[in-house]
């Protein structure tokens, strides 16, 4: 994805704007298991392992209290807050008309497994400071002055200087969600996505604006890694049983990748790298979609974020 208070890398690439903002890296994204919360990777790892004494996953990881209730099985609604921060040379680069139509791809990724995004809210701040995110005092002043609503509200945060030569960043769930209403805010502030707002639909980011970062980074803030985490053929990866094992995230969208060359399908194929998911680093064109076991794994950790 790109980087969290869970964090993912970026890609490199160039752009010509007024300002001429530094080109951005191959998408590394930022959010990884290095800076997941104990309690995500507890529920996870659950998830993955299944039970022993039977039961399904889910019911496992609810005995050991580590999700705080069922897998949703109806429509899942996600309130969402679309934070525009800009500098001075920069505000103009980003029309009344590129959040909406940020919305609707994000709706069309995801409406397709019964999950909605809907928009409360639009901001506009003119904020150098804040329009580089490059953490620190910076970034959580930015977000304590504005973040909307609750845990499970979507505050997305974007940056039209974003620094760190990433796409973007999200934070991963965690247990606070466990108890909707009774989470004071200071504790999860910081919560959200940044997302460098040239990667909205019709921006300045070639190959990357089309709207597809924040699908990616979104799919982060539910609860999904990538799907060549921790790089490795054998390891776990995304926790997902059924998409394929991946070794180096991709670039651009080489059609027939293999990473892991020794893994075979149930045909005996070679499994081709999965660079049509949305977990994946390819160009927005490339994307296509996520797997079943991806949206079951977001719906089990729903309740993570207070849903249910």
């Amino acid at each position: 994805m790109l980087p969290l208070t869970l964090l993912l890398p970026s890609l490199f690439i160039t752009t010509t704007t007024a300002a001429d903002p530094p080109p951005v890296k191959p998408f590394d994204c930022g959010t990884d298991t290095a800076h997941a919360p104990d309690s995500f990777l507890e529920a996870i790892q659950a998830l993955h392992n299944g039970s022993p004494s039977g039961g399904s996953p889910a019911s496992r990881a609810r005995s050991l209290n580590l999700l705080p209730r069922a897998p949703t099985t109806g429509p899942i609604t996600v309130d969402t807050v679309f934070h525009i921060v800009a500098t001075d040379d920069t505000k103009d680069d980003i029309s009344n008309d590129m959040p909406s139509l940020q919305l609707d791809v994000l709706n069309e990724a995801y409406s397709p497994h019964d999950i909605h995004f809907n928009l409360l809210n639009i901001t506009w701040t003119t904020n150098s400071l804040w329009a580089t995110g490059a953490g620190g005092d910076a970034d959580r002043a930015m977000k304590r002055a504005l973040r909307q609503c609750s845990y499970s509200t979507l505050n997305i945060y974007f940056q039209t200087s974003l620094a760190g030569g990433v796409l973007g960043r999200c934070t991963l769930p965690s247990s606070l969600g466990a108890s909707p209403g009774s989470v004071p805010r200071d504790t999860y502030f910081s919560d959200g996505c940044n997302v460098n707002a040239n990667t909205m639909p019709g921006g300045l980011l070639a190959g990357y604006n089309k709207g597809k970062t924040v699908v990616h980074e979104t799919g982060h803030w539910l609860g999904l890694l990538h799907t060549f985490e921790g790089f490795d053929c054998e390891g776990p990866g995304g926790y997902i049983e059924d998409t394929p094992p991946e070794k180096e995230s991709t670039e651009g969208c080489p059609r027939g990748k293999k990473t892991c060359p020794g893994v075979l399908d149930g045909e005996g194929k070679e499994v081709e790298d999965p660079i049509w998911n949305f977990m994946d680093h390819s160009w927005d064109e490339c994307y296509e979609g996520f797997s079943e076991g991806q949206v079951r794994k977001v719906r089990e950790l729903w309740g993570l974020r207070g849903g249910g």
